[in-house]
């Protein structure tokens, strides 16, 4: 396909079936049909179709990624509207992220290590946790390639909005402030939108926690990149 007349192809194909999966996901409230994963995979199906490459895809729709910092920005009003709450819990909240973060990495080392994965691929894994804006810098400053952390960031905040706010209940988390923590630092904005729906508490700790857990990703990845 020609994507010459078709400069917003990648825009238009993500937009209109994103918005049909967010309607079939209100009218059948089934949690396997989250609108990300659904439109990860019907994108990759219509360009496996049309015989459209990801370079040429990814090119027609560069907004979207040029829209994630905004939209990361915009969970800070949540966040605002309680702020009481930030400051009362203001060394859980940092203790609990950095460990969360800290965890996290720990984790892709070890399976690095176990799997025998190589450099590049290990690098590109350690931002996984972060939110897209701030986890792809750092894969490029580290070596990693951003391609893969983004697919890899996209797939985990799709388990975290599909699992984090059952898991949470599952172990018997009730704290909304330890809930939120927990589903931002570990799966950043798609977990936050799961977090959300437990309650407006739980998604300002975990839109917080977006903020906090990028920050002290950007702090801790660079040393691990020289373990494997």
């Amino acid at each position: 396909m020609n994507l010459g007349a078709l400069e917003y192809f990648g825009i238009a194909l993500t937009l209109l079936v994103y918005v049909a999966a967010s309607w079939l996901r209100r009218r059948t409230r089934l949690a396997v049909l989250n609108p990300l994963l659904v439109t990860i995979v019907v994108v990759i199906i219509v360009l496996v179709l049309t015989g459209v490459s990801f370079d040429d895809y990814n090119a027609s729709a560069e907004w979207l990624t040029h829209l994630l910092t905004p939209v990361t920005v915009c969970l800070a009003v949540p966040l605002y509207e309680k702020l009481q709450l930030l400051r009362r819990n203001f060394l859980a909240i940092i203790v609990g992220v950095t460990t969360g973060i800290l965890s996290g990495l720990l984790l892709t080392f070890g399976v690095a290590k176990l799997v025998s994965l190589g450099t590049t691929d290990y690098l590109s894994l350690l931002p996984r946790s972060v939110t897209a804006a701030i986890g792809m810098g750092i894969s490029e400053r580290i070596g990693g390639s951003a391609a893969l952390t983004l697919a890899v960031i996209s797939l985990t905040g799709v388990f975290g909005n599909l699992i984090g706010a059952r898991f949470v209940r599952l172990i018997r988390i009730k704290d909304p402030v330890a809930q939120g923590l927990a589903i931002g630092t570990a799966s950043h904005v798609g977990g936050t939108a799961g977090a959300f729906e437990l309650g407006e508490a739980q998604g300002a700790m975990s839109s917080l926690a977006i903020v906090v857990a990028g920050i002290v990703a950007v702090v801790l990845t660079p040393l691990f990149t020289t373990l494997v």
